[in-house]
């Protein structure tokens, strides 16, 4: 398999990031373009980079500035398309975001996820490309479901 390339995603990135999310159902595919139009409007701090493979985008994250902090940056949504995860295409987009915010000098990115069974690869994911659970909020998005937040020094 070939480098996975990755670059800032552009409007030409919605049908394959549509797919991705169908897939994977982070969020419905229908809000994405809403979501990223200020970024691609530039009109943001905030970023999206997308996960190119065979010229087709198969992967996406979206980061962005944590209000009234001193640099610190929170990763909202990382997908890769269902038939490509395990092939280091997360770990690629994820190693895009770190460098996009140390070459701006900012200091922390956070991600959190569930603590739920159904999340347990998506937290051995985060510490194996060097996240520390950082905190757990009990029964945070329902009962029985905790919040836990990683965090990675920039």
């Amino acid at each position: 398999m070939t480098n996975p390339m990755i670059k800032a995603t552009s409007s030409d990135d919605i049908p394959g990031l549509r797919t991705v999310l169908d897939g994977t159902e982070l969020f419905p595919s229908e809000m994405l373009a809403d979501m990223l139009a200020p970024a691609l409007a530039g009109e943001t701090d905030a970023f999206w980079l997308t996960c190119h493979h065979d010229g087709e985008a198969v992967g996406l994250c979206y980061t962005v500035p944590e209000d009234l902090t001193d640099r610190t940056w929170n990763m909202l949504a990382l997908a890769v398309r269902p038939d490509l995860q395990g092939k280091r295409m997360g770990a690629a987009l994820v190693q895009a975001a770190e460098q996009h915010l140390k070459d701006k000098a900012q200091r922390i990115l956070i991600v959190d996820t569930s603590g739920t069974d159904d999340f347990a690869l998506t937290r051995k994911f985060y510490a194996q490309n060097g996240y520390e659970e950082e905190a757990r909020i009990r029964d945070f998005w329902a009962e029985g479901d905790d919040k836990v937040i990683f965090r990675k020094a920039l």
